[in-house]
């Protein structure tokens, strides 16, 4: 890890992360989450001020960029969410079949190395029937902006933690086995190549 990935990094991805935009994202899916939860990739911890601390028993947040855990713990601390924090990717997730009762991904499946992978971990450990509430950015349905995406994808990832502009959720969820109750996608604000979203509810 060089400097920039262990001192730069965190601090611009919890300031672009942090948007007012992408805080309501965060709203429309995290209050929803239930009992044990799951959160894939918490990064510093934008989501942990929106949990229903009524509805939620535990959190057990996976993110291998341990250099965010600083941030993280500091917002978890200031709320006083029960959190077990773990630098741990999700494409092997330490816990047995039906485990949790929801499970949060919030801008997370842009940078892990093998989406498919994990999906298909996160439907193990959740209960039947159970809950998957995301929300990402990723493959625009404007042939202009994907031709952009993929041409720069390459390069983006470099600065952006390995993050990636152009990959398709809905394709991703449903090759995992995920039903989809609800999904809903749009322009955010901003460059049309980052911010096409997606989010909603997987099963």
């Amino acid at each position: 890890m060089n400097v920039y990935e262990r001192f730069v990094l965190p601090y611009l991805i919890d300031l672009a992360c942090g948007q007012k935009d992408i805080t309501e994202q965060r709203l429309k899916v995290v209050p929803r989450a239930r009992g044990c939860v799951l959160e894939v990739g918490i990064g510093t911890g934008l989501n942990v001020p929106h949990y229903d601390r009524r509805k939620v028993e535990r959190v057990v947040a996976l993110d291998p960029a341990v250099q965010m855990h600083r941030l993280a713990a500091r917002r978890i601390k200031q709320h006083g969410l029960p959190v077990e924090l773990m630098g741990l990717s999700a494409e092997s997730i330490p816990a047995p079949d039906a485990s949790f009762d929801s499970a949060v991904m919030t801008y997370t499946l842009c940078s892990i190395p093998e989406p498919n992978r994990a999906l298909r971990e996160l439907r193990r450990v959740l209960k039947p029937g159970a809950p998957l509430l995301f929300c990402e950015h990723g493959r625009a349905p404007d042939e202009g902006v994907r031709r952009w995406q993929d041409r720069l994808d390459p390069f983006w990832g470099v600065f952006a933690g390995g993050c990636h502009l152009n990959r398709d959720v809905p394709a991703l969820l449903a090759e995992a086995g995920f039903a989809t109750a609800s999904i809903e996608s749009g322009y955010l604000p901003g460059p049309r190549l980052l911010t096409y979203h997606f989010w909603g509810e997987a099963s």
